[in-house]
């Protein structure tokens, strides 16, 4: 699914999961693992950077196949329950890689939607190389997304353009996503490692303490409050609940195309 080592100053984390990284329980628990070992890495690491090994892209998101397949295996009733437990665990995993003392750098390309959106987001900043592409594409299947992402991104890029991604589902590429401030560098194909690495390693220049301090100062909080978050799950939940929803997941997993969630 995931490893990570150490490279130089920073940790890396590479996705590895075939097609497109999709999030399933699995990713999630190695995420956990992630983070609770990054937690004592701090005496020696002065950054992350996250990324992909999968040509596809970043991150496709949650894996929707899990998610349908866990729906059939449950009663009605009961759906919303699990999907919560999901939710909350994944949020406290992006809230603790956002609130970190080590600044965290996502190396974007090709397919980052979703939730891998939402993870991108969670980091401090964002390198893409020129095949990058960014959406929400929840609400083609009637769902909203579910780890952070539309007040991460609001945050970021202000309310006009999350309503655009969000209600229309299309994709900005890289070069959208620099002019509006919602990515730090434009690499070219292939190079956003490359480029992290070197920013990386600036950051790894400076007094770890400050870069902290300042860290903490720009984000003083994470961006979700307590009443958001639950806010988002609880809206979430209903959504998925719905017949519609059950319906539009099993249209997915039906489709053979290599790549389903493309717009």
């Amino acid at each position: 699914m995931l490893s990570w080592s150490r490279v130089d100053q920073w940790i890396e984390l590479e996705l590895h999961r075939s097609p497109c990284n999709e999030i399933g329980s699995a990713s999630l628990a190695a995420l956990e693992e992630f983070i609770e070992w990054t937690s004592d890495q701090q005496a020696w690491a002065r950054a992350i950077i996250v990324r992909s090994s999968i040509p596809a892209g970043f991150c496709a998101g949650a894996d929707l196949r899990e998610l349908y397949e866990r729906m059939q295996q449950v009663a009605a009733g009961e759906r919303g329950a699990a999907v919560r437990v999901f939710l909350e665990r994944m949020h406290r995993v992006l809230a603790a890689l956002e609130t970190s003392p080590l600044p965290a750098i996502a190396a974007v390309h090709g397919v980052t939607f979703g939730g891998g959106f939402e993870v991108a987001l969670a980091c401090d900043l964002i390198v893409a190389d020129r095949t990058a592409r960014f959406a929400f594409p929840e609400l083609r299947l009637g769902l909203i997304p579910g780890f952070g992402g539309i007040p991460r991104l609001k945050r970021s890029v202000g309310q006009h353009l999350v309503q655009d991604l969000l209600l229309t589902g299309r994709s900005i590429n890289a070069t959208k996503a620099l002019e509006v401030g919602l990515v730090s560098q434009v690499a070219g194909p292939g190079e956003a490692l490359a480029v992290a690495r070197g920013v990386a390693g600036q950051i790894a220049k400076l007094d770890p303490t400050a870069v902290a301090a300042a860290k903490q100062f720009i984000k003083p909080r994470t961006p979700l409050s307590d009443e958001e978050r639950r806010a988002e799950i609880d809206l979430f939940c209903t959504l998925c609940a719905r017949p519609a929803v059950e319906a539009a997941l099993g249209k997915f997993v039906e489709n053979t195309s290599v790549q389903p969630y493309l717009p």
